[in-house]
């Protein structure tokens, strides 16, 4: 199969039955993945990827085109070569007999989280339901990652160019103006003296103050793993006014979703918990479950042993404890995550707003004060004159 085919143009049709399990396979192996310490997005393939392989892949299940040639149609639609080449992969073993979960596994740039959902979706019959729910689960991650980034990008543009401007003139306008002024003799004003000191400063430590900047990178970037870089990191984060309360938000949305798709894919509560926990990379989330799986194991109640956690809500608390009653938890931990999600895009919106005049105001204001500075011995020497 050599042509390209716009695989969105096709019409839903006949569904073509999901692929199952050998009835021999180790039940024992399904449940060791949940012992594993996995990443949430595999290296090396993007999550736009994934999305596109997981929505495509159940439109094509769904028109009754078989999983070989939807595989081949989602693997001619890669632009670049070693995308075709991971799905090539995927359809050779596809082709040798393996299911498409074991050749997801095998391939190594998919999770455990991935690869045991679509396995659960072969095993029940549900293989086009499970990518469904697989692409919405990627599509809102991507979705607030670009809020997030559409709502940061213009204010730190806009900082970097201006934190560059008033570098320049504190390390060379205020530079030439000082000069001049000396040679006037008198007093100089007040705000003119401490913008020259600060010039000064900046003239002189401005090296130190760049290794120091660079050190406290290094040591970012090289203890970033660590339990207690992480534990101070994220307490620091959460204790930032707006931007703390929305990164907690965003956190508790994909731990909601999580908790939908797997409870909702008949995972029992326990293993669910145990394999959030290694997919959750905000720590004071992670942290916490392991804690929660303990509970759940002498007795507890999901929303009794959430409720021990500060991290998590009362009015979160409230709604999972309702969907236990009701035995619909999947269908209320998908209220959480869409209601959380939607807080998010909202407060984004307002962030954003805010921020833009918020910023040129500021930086207006700076630039104003060191030109008033500079120029204020001028206008009194030309009064006195």
């Amino acid at each position: 199969m050599t042509d390209s085919i716009d695989i969105r143009s096709l019409n839903k049709g006949k569904v073509q039955p999901a692929r199952t399990a050998t009835p021999d396979r180790d039940q024992g192996r399904i449940w060791a993945v949940l012992n594993k310490d996995i990443q949430l997005f595999g290296k090396g393939l993007p999550d736009k990827i994934k999305e596109s392989f997981y929505l495509e892949l159940s439109v094509l299940l769904s028109a009754g085109v078989d999983i070989r040639g939807s595989l081949e149609l989602v693997k001619n639609e890669q632009l670049k070569k070693k995308h075709r080449q991971i799905f090539e992969g995927i359809t050779r073993q596809i082709v040798g007999g393996s299911t498409l979960s074991s050749a997801m596994k095998d391939n190594g740039l998919f999770t455990p989280y991935e690869y045991f959902s679509v396995q659960i979706g072969e095993e029940t019959g549900k293989l086009i339901t499970v990518l469904n729910e697989l692409a919405v689960y990627y599509k809102k991650k991507i979705d607030q990652q670009r809020q997030i980034i559409g709502a940061l990008t213009y204010p730190v543009l806009v900082l970097l160019v201006a934190g560059m401007a008033v570098a320049f003139m504190m390390a060379y306008v205020v530079p030439m103006f000082a000069d001049v002024l000396k040679r006037f003799g008198g007093e100089l004003p007040f705000i003119t003296r401490m913008v020259m000191h600060v010039s000064n400063l900046f003239k002189h430590y401005s090296l130190l103050f760049l290794l120091l900047l660079g050190g406290l990178i290094t040591i970012m970037v090289s203890q970033r793993k660590k339990t207690w870089f992480r534990n101070y990191a994220s307490q620091l984060v959460l204790r930032i006014p707006v931007i703390g309360e929305l990164i907690r938000k965003i956190y508790l949305a994909r731990f909601a979703n999580t908790m939908s798709l797997l409870i909702g894919s008949r995972i029992p509560m326990l293993q669910s918990v145990e394999l959030v926990s290694k997919m959750v990379s905000f720590y004071p989330i992670e942290s916490t479950l392991p804690k929660v799986a303990v509970e759940i194991m002498s007795g507890h109640a999901l929303h009794q042993s959430l409720a021990s956690h500060t991290i998590y809500p009362p009015k979160m608390i409230s709604l999972i404890k309702v969907g236990e009653e009701v035995n619909q938890l999947d269908l209320f931990f998908s209220k959480v995550s869409n209601q959380y999600s939607g807080e998010v895009e909202h407060r984004t919106n307002i962030l954003s707003k805010f921020l833009e005049p918020l910023i040129i105001v500021v930086l207006g204001l700076v630039v104003g004060v060191i030109l008033i500075a500079m120029y204020l011995p001028l206008f009194k020497l030309g009064q006195s004159v």
